[in-house]
């Protein structure tokens, strides 16, 4: 996943192999969990890159814990239809309100006009 045209954000010693974006986005998102009841929260996305997500999160999210994020998406399909990315991955920390997901599989989803004004 690749956003042309922006800067990218590198930290001296960081170990981090995929370049992050400050991207700042609206995000749902859901444990994915059999076991408890569904935890599912809002937040705005940080930054991300092609490997992660780092986003705000009301729940303290559990390291480990796979989770899925809707983040509404800037372009539109045919300059028409509203979309969103959805990333399903692992909680790889989580402080202070700020949570990152490890991207595990990712696919953008259309969104009716509807759902996109009231997200």
């Amino acid at each position: 996943m690749m956003f042309p045209g922006m800067n990218t954000t590198r930290i001296e010693n960081d170990r981090r192999h995929s370049d992050r974006f400050p991207i700042e986005r609206e995000v749902r998102y859901k444990v994915l969990s059999k076991r408890s009841a569904e935890e599912a929260g809002e937040g705005r996305t940080l930054n991300m890159s092609s490997a992660g997500v780092l986003f705000t999160a009301h729940h303290q999210l559990i390291p480990g814990k796979r989770i899925e994020l809707s983040i509404t998406w800037p372009a539109q399909l045919n300059n028409k239809c509203a979309l969103r990315l959805v990333a399903r991955g692992r909680v790889v920390r989580s402080q202070q309100g700020m949570a990152a997901l490890e991207i595990q599989q990712y696919e953008f989803r259309t969104t009716s006009l509807t759902a996109a004004a009231s997200a």
